[in-house]
């Protein structure tokens, strides 16, 4: 009898997968590539949001800026985190320290994993359309390299927020979007339940957006998901990044500056 062929993982599936509590975390990530880390803390403005982590690290012998979301692996540390979703303190902090980078002549490494910025009235009231638009303006102009590696959600303008960059990498599974499934199947036709079909619509997926351009190159996972084996999904990333940045770095700033400027003024142009 013929062995029935598997099917292909679908947008929704790749959803799943991206959510999964036992993906690998930012934290993860930091212990698993790099010989040290150094946290900073604080915005100097606010407090200190433990939705996003940054600090100076070495990977391989090359000193960086490691930043990105982090959500947390326990109910205690989700909560600290407020699952990932970042204040306008976090999105501060980001910029200070990405300055803090390009004035020590340091690349910038960015792990966007977020369902999306916080949406409540305290962050409102702080100025979180703001912060997110001045993340955009500051990380765009960067003089220094900047990689980008989307590891699970890369919800909206809260991802968006850290993800300018210069070479946009993205794990296999992971997913990227303007809104959430849910949020688009709600608005589209009012039910919830559409999130699949609103999934797949939305080309959500790393296949998708590197044949649109978005991202430059997709990361592999190991067999069923990054979850199944935290060490070798780090190092694919480790090896990936390093390459970006050796890319990168050979560049004269003021190259560096054109590319990346020509490569955000050809976002949503679709032959």
């Amino acid at each position: 009898m013929a062995t029935k062929k598997k099917s292909a993982a679908t947008a929704w599936d790749r959803v799943k997968l991206a959510r999964d509590a036992k993906r690998p975390h930012l934290k993860d990530f930091i212990a698993l590539i790099t010989e040290d880390f150094e946290e900073l803390h604080g915005d100097r403005l606010v407090n200190d949001d433990r939705a996003l982590i940054g600090g100076f690290a070495t990977v391989d012998g090359v000193k960086m800026l490691i930043l990105g979301h982090h959500k947390g692996a326990t109910v205690e540390e989700n909560m600290e985190a407020n699952f990932g979703m970042v204040n306008p303190d976090g999105y501060r902090k980001a910029m200070r320290l990405g300055k803090l980078a390009e004035k020590f002549r340091l690349p910038i490494v960015t792990f966007v994993d977020t369902p999306g910025a916080y949406p409540g009235d305290t962050a409102e009231a702080r100025g979180q359309a703001e912060a997110i638009a001045k993340s955009l303006e500051v990380f765009a102009g960067l003089k220094t390299p900047i990689v980008v590696v989307i590891t699970g959600e890369g919800g909206s303008g809260g991802a968006l927020a850290i993800a300018v960059g210069d070479k946009v990498l993205m794990m296999e599974n992971a997913v990227y979007s303007v809104i959430s499934p849910e949020g688009c199947a709600g608005i589209l036709w009012r039910d919830g339940k559409e999130a699949p079909a609103a999934a797949e619509a939305l080309k959500i997926t790393a296949a998708d957006l590197a044949r649109l351009g978005v991202i430059d190159e997709i990361v592999k996972e190991p067999a069923g998901g990054a979850q199944k084996n935290h060490a070798a999904a780090a190092n694919n990333v480790k090896k990936a990044v390093l390459k970006a940045l050796k890319e990168l770095s050979s560049l004269p700033i003021e190259e560096l500056m054109e590319k990346r400027y020509a490569k955000l003024m050809k976002m949503g142009r679709f032959n």
